[in-house]
């Protein structure tokens, strides 16, 4: 009911007469129970983020992804600016960035605390290496990259500070950072991303709303200089399955125009430069 909602309150001035009704329509028919969603009343738990992404890493990579999506042709156009180095793949996940690293020509380390989302990458990229680690306790040395990525993981952790002061840690002077994350308006009116956990049960890895002027305080703390901020639009692409694609019309107009994720370039100064 609250993506019909929200689909209500933005389009209730300028939407379509007949497109408010249908609406109301489905609002009615969900809060009177004559309806059920896909996955309705299942069990909803939160798991940590090792315990979330063992359970997700099975299927993680044939899920398809709006945030993904968009977030990609962003990243991949600054990473085809960059020459090739060494490069970290911070919280890499089954390695999506790992392999668009390798495959410009960087010496790759992927780092992940969950050992199943490593197994995968490995298989995906093995000529890359890879560490166990924490996104804000990376098994580096200080100024050991030339590179580091962090993709759509930051949202995990409930302070980025430390997320943030580790990448400018590991990076050396003159280096650059990309950072996606999940854009703070999608996490403070959806709330979580849920998955499919075991037989009949639905689980997610929380996310934090991380707001830019909260970025902007990490990344001055950390030294770092910003180049860019990019925030594409969500694509009108829904999971399929899901409860969002059962009630397509609404999904697709609540999230009309509103971006989805954030992409941060920045850079480490050379020595003497002020950040």
């Amino acid at each position: 009911m609250g993506i019909e909602g929200l689909a209500l309150l933005r389009h209730a001035v300028d939407g379509d007469e007949a497109f408010l009704r249908e609406r109301v329509a489905d609002i009615r028919r969900f809060a009177l129970d004559e309806e059920k969603l896909p996955d309705g009343g299942a069990l909803v738990s939160e798991l940590d983020p090792a315990a979330g992404y063992a359970s997700w890493s099975a299927v993680y990579d044939s899920l398809p992804s709006s945030y993904i999506e968009v977030e990609e042709p962003v990243v991949h156009a600054i990473l085809d600016g960059l020459e090739p180095g060494v490069a970290l793949d911070a919280a890499c996940g089954t390695g999506r960035q790992t392999r668009a690293l390798a495959a410009r020509g960087h010496r790759v380390i992927g780092v992940d605390q969950s050992p199943q989302m490593i197994a995968k990458a490995r298989e995906h990229t093995p000529g890359a290496e890879f560490r166990a680690g924490h996104l804000d306790r990376l098994p580096l040395d200080d100024d050991s990259v030339d590179l580091a990525v962090c993709s759509l993981a930051m949202t995990h952790l409930p302070d980025l500070v430390p997320g943030v002061a580790e990448l400018a840690r590991v990076v050396r002077p003159g280096g650059r950072i990309v950072i996606t994350d999940l854009h703070p308006f999608v996490i403070a009116l959806q709330g979580q991303c849920l998955f499919v956990h075991g037989a009949e049960e639905l689980a997610f890895v929380r996310n934090h709303v991380h707001l830019p002027s909260r970025y902007l305080e990490a990344f001055g703390r950390a030294g770092l200089r910003v180049r860019g901020c990019h925030e594409p639009l969500f694509n009108g692409s829904l999971a399929p399955g899901g409860y969002e694609e059962f009630i397509a019309d609404a999904a697709r107009a609540a999230w009309d125009g509103l971006p989805i994720v954030v992409v941060w370039d920045v850079e480490v100064p050379s020595g003497g430069e002020a950040p």
